[in-house]
């Protein structure tokens, strides 16, 4: 695959995240790891995100990027997929609960081959897993990990969204949510975050 393992301590881990408790100690790595020198903002969401939540996505990915602010996401449907899209031309990192070699969702494994040549892939599982439910989770505090802050845009009330945005807060991260309309239930979780003290963005 190109891929290479990196080892916590060695100057291509990212370095936000190996300050993190229960940091992985390893990483499988395709792609520019020299893009881990610069800071970055996860932004994640919705997987049934709507055209509005698409599009502040990719308006706020590219206007990060503009300032300098590589992004990493999940590579899920929805929003990490709009937010990988916006920023591939600058940095853009990709964290999946499987192998390098097992990506989910499936429809996005061409947009995968793309951030591998142009931005970076990590996992902290071996080759061959098949990402299973639990596996999510554990993959979120790798997103929230990387990054300075998180943005959360569009989350239902039980959504793997808010595991990311509570991970940030127990690493010490800046928490972002975009409010949306309270007759959406696709942003209960986010006007939730705000009425508890997250950034309204």
């Amino acid at each position: 695959l190109g891929a290479r393992i990196v080892a916590m301590g060695e100057p291509d881990y990212p370095p936000l995240l190996k300050t993190v408790d229960g940091a992985p100690p390893l990483l499988s790595v395709r792609g520019r790891t020299d893009l881990f020198r610069n800071p970055f903002v996860a932004i994640v969401g919705s997987r049934n995100a709507s055209g509005a939540g698409r599009s502040f996505t990719e308006k706020l990915a590219k206007g990060l990027t503009n300032h300098g602010f590589g992004i990493v996401s999940g590579l899920a449907r929805g929003i990490d997929t709009r937010a990988h899209e916006a920023s591939i031309g600058f940095a853009t990192v990709a964290v999946l609960a499987g192998g390098l070699d097992k990506p989910y969702p499936p429809e996005n494994v061409a947009l995968m081959e793309r951030i591998a040549a142009e931005g970076v892939v990590v996992s902290e599982m071996p080759l061959g897993w098949e990402a299973r439910g639990r596996d999510f989770p554990r993959r979120n505090r790798i997103i929230s990990g990387i990054a300075y802050g998180t943005v959360i845009i569009e989350a239902a009330r039980k959504s793997g969204s808010l595991i990311t945005a509570r991970f940030a807060l127990e690493q010490g991260r800046e928490v972002f949510a975009v409010p949306g309309s309270p007759l959406d239930p696709r942003a209960e979780g986010t006007n939730r975050l705000i009425r508890d003290g997250a950034t309204l963005t």
